[in-house]
């Protein structure tokens, strides 16, 4: 595959420069060739994010050892494993079976997974995510004790797939009210519990708007397939 570079690296750089600089970008690579992300990473990139536990095993033993790898997508409890050994942070966890299988894996792994835990904010009831008093529910659990191999490092939710940007922004500024409103009022350690990842590529100025601290992106990095 005969990659752009010139190209990568011109829209790399354009998106890169429309966001502030406590914002984290995250590359989405799924279904990217290892080429592509070899190409990204030699442009200094490092965080990239994917949906498949199968496809992100295989391409982490193919790159550079000190990628980042965030994994987005819905994670079943019995792909993991897959994960579990390399994985830096998982985006989506919307429940507790899946912390707990978590732990399992982490603890075997004898290491410690960072997590978000995802809040159901969009229209569409295909999405996954916890609700407001979910979220609330599971945090009064001491976490150190009940997932002694898992940090809780704060929330991610995913935006009505509309263009009215009224009501996507108004589904973001009510999830930062949450993450906000947990970091005071709950026993979480404020600093850890400090990342709140909404956007992407179609909304991700709105997101930044309301409170994001890591974004999603995709096609506007690596271009259209």
């Amino acid at each position: 595959m005969t990659i752009d570079r010139a190209g990568l690296e011109q829209r790399y750089n354009a998106v890169k420069a429309s966001l502030p600089s406590n914002v984290k970008l995250i590359a989405v690579s799924k279904t990217r060739t290892v080429e592509e992300i070899q190409a990204l990473y030699d442009l200094g990139h490092r965080a990239f994010g994917e949906n498949y536990p199968q496809e992100v095993r295989d391409k982490q033993a193919l790159l550079p050892a000190d990628i980042e790898w965030h994994f987005i997508g819905h994670l079943q409890s019995n792909k993991v494993k897959y994960i579990a050994p390399f994985i830096h942070l998982v985006h989506a966890v919307d429940g507790e079976k899946l912390l707990n299988e978590i732990q399992k894996r982490a603890s075997s792994a004898e290491r410690t997974i960072d997590v978000l835990l995802q809040v159901h904010i969009a229209e569409e009831e295909t999405k996954h995510g916890l609700n407001n008093q979910e979220i609330g529910l599971l945090l009064e659990n001491d976490l150190a004790a009940k997932w002694p191999n898992v940090r809780i490092r704060g929330l991610m939710g995913m935006a009505t797939n509309t263009e009215n940007e009224l009501s996507v922004s108004k589904e973001f500024a009510e999830l930062n009210e949450l993450f906000l409103s947990l970091r005071t009022n709950n026993d979480v350690d404020p600093t850890l519990f400090s990342e709140l990842s909404m956007g992407m590529s179609g909304d991700a100025q709105l997101a930044i708007a309301n409170g994001s601290t890591m974004v999603r992106i995709g096609t506007a990095i690596f271009g259209e397939r």
